[in-house]
């Protein structure tokens, strides 16, 4: 279980506020996933690095209960002049899982080849988000973050990406970002809508779904 209370977040940019969380409060319940939608820039992110703990709120309170993944997807958590293989270790080590196992199924994973043993630094960004998820789905989490990840690769690796994720989601839960509303359908159990600071919470997918229909028509419209 993830909940927000009363959460706020502002940026300011060239003396401007720009306010990505507006007293939030929101529970998202343990054992579901959760797709997180909205307009590019509306916030969805950095909402993800709120409740990880990356980045902490100006007010309000976020608690956790169960263990927690790392926004999958934000790749500055890893360690630039070391190579792939060498960060799935490092990561072993932090949250005490097999090594030797967690390394195989992140190689097998990613598929990157010869580049799993190169810095990552080297890598483009797409190979930096499946090194991570690969990473991420190798260790058990009761909530996962994930940030648009399954739509890096080809389809057949995107394809790969989704039925591990829906596997984990046996037993477990997720809040994520997508801008695929049909694999919302096909994962999702529930709908979180950013827009202005505010989200609102479906428990119905499809109403939820038809509420960023509407919202996205609307900016379109303004603008």
């Amino acid at each position: 279980m993830i909940k927000l209370e009363n959460v706020w977040k502002t940026f300011y940019v060239q003396g401007n506020a720009r306010v990505v969380a507006r007293d939030i409060s929101v529970t998202f319940p343990k054992g579901r996933s959760i797709g997180l939608l909205g307009r590019n820039g509306a916030g969805k992110s950095t909402l993800l690095r709120l409740i990880s703990g990356a980045m902490d709120p100006d007010r309000g309170k976020i608690t956790i209960d169960g263990t927690l993944s790392w926004p999958v997807g934000f790749s500055g958590s890893f360690h630039r002049d070391l190579t792939g293989a060498q960060n799935a270790r490092f990561v072993a080590r932090v949250y005490g899982v097999d090594t030797d196992e967690l390394l195989a199924f992140v190689a097998d994973f990613s598929e990157l080849g010869k580049q799993f043993y190169q810095p990552v630094n080297t890598y483009s960004s797409g190979m930096k988000s499946r090194l991570a998820f690969g990473i991420s789905m190798g260790i058990h989490f009761d909530m996962y973050l994930i940030d648009e990840v399954t739509a890096v690769g080809d389809a057949a690796f995107q394809a790969k990406s989704e039925a591990i994720l829906q596997d984990r989601m046996k037993t477990s839960g997720s809040i994520f970002i997508t801008h695929s509303l049909d694999s919302v359908r096909r994962i999702c159990s529930g709908v979180g809508i950013l827009e202005d600071g505010k989200l609102t919470y479906f428990d119905d997918v499809n109403e939820g779904l038809e509420f960023h229909k509407e919202n996205m028509k609307r900016r379109s419209d303004e603008v």
